[in-house]
């Protein structure tokens, strides 16, 4: 029985439809329907032959995802919906009944270097559910996510997301800590072993504010990796050999910057997987 459902934007570029293989494939591994959704821009000025025409193009576009999706999970249950309004401000409202959003990084209107486009930006830590980024489908599976920790709300709030993600896929979760020291004078006396002593510390407390969701879900294996590094870089690095890799963020922020956080922001920009950004659950409400 379905009980989910997973929602992915369209626009008919490569990573629109490589969001549609993603979001079908997790589709099957939740159990969960899958809704297409197109947003068709409010009408222009024109003949009615163009109208007409533009509307066949728009269907094109849906009934091409329709059949990506298909492909990748021929099982699972899908819709489509052809929208028209404001794409940031419809996929936001579609996210409101879903349990998951994907979307691609850049849409037909990008430009060539730019690698998330003015949706994803829009969206990413303001949808209320979890918003799945996606730039290319994937030439290999891995068997492993990763999912950023430093003790803040906001990685708390990626954890649920990353182990139950793991569980369903039976695969790895790589908890990564990337720790950056604080601006000591380097020529102050003692200072490597003062850091080496903060970074042990803090290296203690975040793994023992790790141990609840290690005995919710045993069955996942775990790995743990502390670095002293910039989040951005170490997570990117480590997302070369990744099916996915997960960040928390807070909805309340009104500069959409700042709600998605420097750390998903950067992400978003240089992971070489999807990137999961998971709202605050209070968030959501």
């Amino acid at each position: 029985m379905v009980s989910s459902t997973i929602i992915v934007g369209v626009d008919g570029s490569a990573p629109s439809l490589a969001a549609v293989e993603y979001a079908a494939r997790d589709a099957a591994r939740r159990n969960a329907a899958l809704r297409i959704i197109h947003v068709w821009p409010p009408l222009t000025m024109g003949d009615r032959e163009i109208h007409q025409t533009e509307h066949r193009h728009h269907e094109d576009i849906v009934a091409e995802a329709q059949r990506r999706a298909w492909d990748c999970a021929p099982d699972i249950e899908i819709s489509t919906q052809l929208i028209r309004g404001d794409v940031t401000d419809r996929l936001g409202r579609e996210a409101m009944g879903a349990d998951e959003v994907v979307i691609g990084s850049r849409g037909r209107g990008g430009f060539a270097g730019l690698i998330l486009g003015s949706v994803g930006l829009a969206l990413a830590g303001h949808t209320a559910a979890p918003l799945v980024v996606v730039r290319t489908s994937p030439r290999h599976t891995y068997g492993e996510l990763i999912a950023g920790y430093d003790g803040s709300e906001e990685a708390e709030t990626a954890l649920d997301f990353a182990f139950a993600e793991a569980e369903r896929r039976e695969a790895r979760l790589k908890l990564v800590y990337a720790w950056q020291p604080p601006p000591l004078a380097g020529s102050a006396a003692g200072y490597a072993a003062l850091v080496q002593r903060m970074f042990d510390e803090q290296m203690t407390f975040v793994w023992q504010q790790l141990a609840p969701w290690a005995e919710k879900f045993p069955q996942v294996p775990i790995e743990h990796t502390g670095v002293c590094g910039h989040p951005v870089y170490v997570l990117s690095e480590e997302s070369r050999t990744a099916d996915l890799v997960i960040v928390g963020s807070r909805r309340r922020g009104v500069i959409r910057s700042a709600a998605l956080g420097s750390v998903g922001y950067g992400l978003l920009h240089r992971a070489h997987c999807p990137v999961a950004i998971v709202t605050d659950k209070e968030d959501r409400k």
